[in-house]
C-alpha cells in the first residue's frame, strides 16, 4: 500500500487576456502551492511513520515535471504525471489520477485547493473514484496508532488518521477518519522540508512515469467574459390608449406585488424555496 500526494503544477501569475478570456502560463512563475506543498509535506510524514512509500502524482503538461523532480528532492518515493491538458474538468482529472495510484492507496493526501480555480472539487471526485472517505479543510494529521491493524470485530484494517481542522469563530474539529481516505489540507498546515543535496541529485537523475490518459477527448471549460443575465421576458402590449397608464402598466407600479418575507427553514428545504424564486424571477 502506498501514501499518495496529489500535486498541482500552476501559475502564480497568470496572465488574463481582457477581451478574450484566455489564460496564458509561464514556467517561469509556476510551481506549487502553499496547500499542496503542505499536502506533500503530511504524505512524508505518514510515510516515513507507517513506513510505506510516498508516490507524487501530477496530472499536466510535460512542465508539470519540475513539481515531481521537487517532490523527490524532498522524500518521494516515486513520481507520476497524467497526459491531461490544464483545461480538463475535475472529474476528468480525478478519474486519471485514480487509474494512475494504483490499486487501493492507504492515503491520498491534497491541497485544500488550487491557485487557477480554486474549487478544491478534485478531492471529492477522487474520493468517489477511489471508494474512500474524505475529510477536507484540515489543519493538523496523525496516525490513530490505537486502530492501525485491526478493526473493533477484529478484521483486518487499515486504520485511521486523526485530523483537525478549523472552524468559524476560533472552534476546532477533531475529526477520526478511517483509512483509505483522501484528506485535504491548507497551506499553513505545515512547511515543505528543505531537501538535501544528495536527494536533489538524485532527483534530477529520477525517471518520471509518464501515463496516458484514458479518459477520452477532453472538452474546453467555457469562458463566460461578463455577467449573467436572465432572458428578457415577453410582456404583452398595454391597452390604456392613456400615455401615463401605458408607463404604469409597463413599469407594474400599481401592480399587486409579492411583500417582502422572512423565512426559517431547514437547509435543505431553504436551498429548493430559493432554486423556486430565481426561476420565477427569470434567473433559469
Amino acid at each position: 500500500m502506498t501514501v499518495v500526494a496529489c500535486l498541482k503544477w500552476v501559475d502564480h501569475k497568470p496572465d488574463v487576456d481582457p477581451l478574450t478570456g484566455a489564460v496564458r502560463t509561464d514556467w517561469r512563475t509556476s510551481g506549487l502551492s502553499d496547500a499542496d506543498r503542505a499536502a506533500l509535506e503530511w504524505a512524508l510524514r505518514l510515510g516515513g511513520e507507517w513506513g510505506e512509500p510516498v508516490v507524487a502524482v501530477s496530472a499536466g503538461p510535460a512542465a508539470a515535471d519540475a513539481v515531481l523532480v521537487d517532490a523527490l528532492s524532498a522524500g518521494a518515493t516515486r513520481a507520476v504525471r497524467v497526459e491531461l491538458p490544464l483545461s480538463a474538468p475535475s472529474d476528468t482529472v480525478a478519474r486519471a489520477i485514480a487509474g494512475a495510484v494504483g490499486p487501493r492507496p492507504r492515503l491520498v493526501l491534497c491541497g485544500v485547493w488550487s491557485l487557477d480555480r480554486g474549487s478544491g472539487s478534485v478531492p471529492a471526485f477522487l474520493a468517489a473514484e477511489l471508494g474512500a472517505a474524505q475529510a477536507l479543510g484540515l489543519v493538523s494529521l496523525s496516525a490513530d496508532a490505537a486502530s492501525d491493524g485491526a478493526a473493533s470485530d477484529g478484521a483486518a484494517s487499515d486504520g485511521a488518521v486523526l485530523a483537525e481542522r478549523r472552524l468559524d469563530r476560533g472552534a476546532r474539529e477533531r475529526l477520526r477518519v478511517p483509512l483509505p481516505a483522501v484528506c485535504s489540507v491548507e497551506g499553513a498546515s505545515a512547511r515543505l522540508r528543505r531537501a538535501a543535496l544528495p536527494g536533489v541529485l538524485s532527483a534530477t537523475r529520477a525517471a518520471i512515469e509518464v501515463v496516458p490518459a484514458t479518459t477520452g477527448a477532453v472538452a474546453a471549460l467555457p469562458v463566460r467574459t461578463g455577467p449573467f443575465r436572465p432572458r428578457a421576458r415577453a410582456l404583452p402590449a398595454p391597452a390604456s390608449p392613456s400615455a401615463r397608464e401605458r408607463v404604469l402598466e409597463l413599469t407594474g407600479a400599481l401592480s399587486h406585488r409579492e411583500p417582502p418575507q422572512t423565512l426559517y427553514l431547514e437547509p435543505a428545504v431553504a436551498a429548493r424555496e430559493l432554486l423556486a424564486r430565481l426561476e420565477a424571477w427569470g434567473y433559469r
